[in-house]
């Protein structure tokens, strides 16, 4: 299957789940839509309208401070207090599984899951690249050795457990946009 059939099979599956997917050819296109979201969102410096960017390869070579001064209110420093304030959560992922629509993480490091997990919104950016029909390749590509701890994600947070009713982002971003960029 080529990578524009594992995309489109990727997209309809993470939207049947509700979640949001866009693709973009460059890294500034991407950006520009990251920062375009945030600025829909209200990113301010305030408590709950801030958005923190967790490390990742994506910001490599880009000019952290001039993405700070198109977003006022954009934090790089992750920690438990201000991801538990954050509107938006933006994180990359290492892999996405076709099949079933699910992001895949290395989590090892805190700040993954915090950007992921607390905020309301969670935009997390895949190169398209790391796309994998389904789990058994993806597992065939992790190393165990090198990741304490993986996070798989599909769809936004939902639980039917009370009454069965559907509830979203009871435990987790009621909103999951997923950013994925051709360009290496």
């Amino acid at each position: 299957m080529n990578i524009n059939s594992l995309f489109e099979l990727f997209k309809t599956k993470a939207e049947a789940i509700n979640a949001e997917v866009y693709r973009f050819a460059t890294k500034r296109e991407a950006l520009g839509f990251i920062i375009d979201i945030c600025n829909k969102e209200g990113i301010s410096d305030k408590p709950y309208s801030y958005a923190l960017w967790a490390n990742c390869p994506f910001l490599k070579d880009l000019d952290k401070e001039e993405i700070s001064k198109r977003l006022p209110g954009l934090k790089y420093e992750v920690t438990k207090p201000l991801a538990a304030h954050a509107k938006i959560g933006i994180s990359q992922m290492d892999w996405a599984i076709a099949n079933t629509g699910t992001l895949v993480s290395d989590s090892t490091q805190i700040e993954q899951r915090l950007v992921s997990t607390l905020p309301e919104i969670h935009v997390a950016v895949v190169q398209t690249s790391q796309l994998v029909p389904d789990l058994a390749s993806l597992l065939s590509q992790i190393k165990p050795d090198r990741a304490s701890f993986i996070a798989l994600i599909t769809g936004p947070s939902r639980t039917a457990d009370i009454e069965r009713i559907l509830t979203i982002g009871v435990h987790g971003p009621e909103r999951l946009v997923i950013v994925f960029v051709d360009e290496n």
